[in-house]
């Protein structure tokens, strides 16, 4: 086994005892102190964590170079460090808890869900890994909607099927993104039977979407809701989960997305994924610490011959 296998395996162990501790912890609490001890979790791993705190800052100074100072970019990567620890903190122990979900997670702009599922052809929740974005498909499903969310599996297995069962008896659908025809078929069955699919496009999708701007930069980006959209007639819906001040969150169901026409069909899909791509950069530049700036993003470029 080469270093590099090795460093990630230990990565990954470090990583998967971090997750069991942190489930230890919760139990014996006090839940007021839950957040402190997520602040303090997140110091330390923006101090061990030297690979994600670089892709962070390096993320950072692409979307914010221009505008904030060095100072306020390296403030930006401490804060979405404690964003990330409170929010998975905060998952794990609310998972087990439906009442206080539904106290804790106001729901915004429900009506253009019910808009949308009454005319039959399901509803395409398009969102972006922001805010505590499990704990909305949590909150949604508790009000009655069957939902369905498109994942990437985490590269710890052990991770994966923990967080797997946790939805699982939650009544959430998983729908992993790959194999791709499976994904395809499954996702178009599910709109087919009017129910919710939450699909988030902010990661780096490679040379299967379309190149967009974001923050001023190509990136490439998967086409799916709109593509499915065209498909099935299902409404799009920007839907975002935001925290308060006082820890509590607010989802926010935006109005739908009414597809512009190009000229060409590969310029409708592009020209809305570019609107839908707007809206996320919009909460991002709103809710920076919120976002997932360990993700490179922009790590595809397009081709000599230009990407769209």
């Amino acid at each position: 086994m080469d270093s590099k296998k090795i460093r990630k395996s230990i990565s990954r162990l470090s990583g998967w005892l971090g997750l069991n501790f942190s489930s230890l912890i919760i139990k014996v609490i006090p839940e007021r102190w839950m957040y402190s001890f997520a602040k303090n979790m997140a110091a330390l791993g923006f101090i061990i964590a030297s690979k994600q705190r670089k892709i962070a800052l390096e993320s950072l100074t692409i979307a914010f170079g221009r505008d904030k100072t060095k100072c306020e970019i390296e403030q930006i990567a401490k804060d979405c460090f404690i964003f990330m620890a409170e929010a998975g903190l905060e998952l794990m122990f609310l998972m087990d808890k439906p009442k206080l979900i539904k106290r804790r997670v106001e729901i915004i702009g429900k009506e253009n869900l019910d808009t949308a599922l009454s005319k039959g052809r399901g509803a395409i929740l398009v969102s972006a890994h922001f805010g505590n974005f499990p704990l909305m498909l949590s909150r949604i499903r508790l009000e009655g909607y069957e939902t369905s969310g498109i994942m990437r599996p985490m590269r710890d297995s052990r991770a994966e099927k923990l967080f797997l069962a946790k939805r699982t008896k939650f009544g959430i659908k998983t729908i992993y993104n790959q194999p791709r025809r499976a994904c395809v078929e499954t996702t178009l069955k599910t709109l087919r039977n009017n129910e919710l699919v939450f699909i988030p496009i902010d990661q780096n999708f490679g040379t299967g979407g379309v190149f967009v701007d974001f923050f001023g930069k190509k990136a490439a980006t998967a086409t799916g809701p709109v593509v499915l959209a065209l498909r099935t007639k299902a409404t799009i819906i920007p839907s975002f989960i935001v925290r308060q001040k006082d820890d509590t969150h607010k989802i926010i169901f935006e109005e739908p997305l009414n597809l512009e026409e190009g000229k060409t069909y590969q310029e409708t899909v592009a020209i809305n994924i570019q609107r839908l791509t707007n809206i996320i950069e919009s909460y991002i530049r709103k809710y920076p610490a919120e976002w997932g700036w360990i993700h490179r993003r922009w790590k595809s470029r397009p081709s000599l011959k230009g990407g769209v």
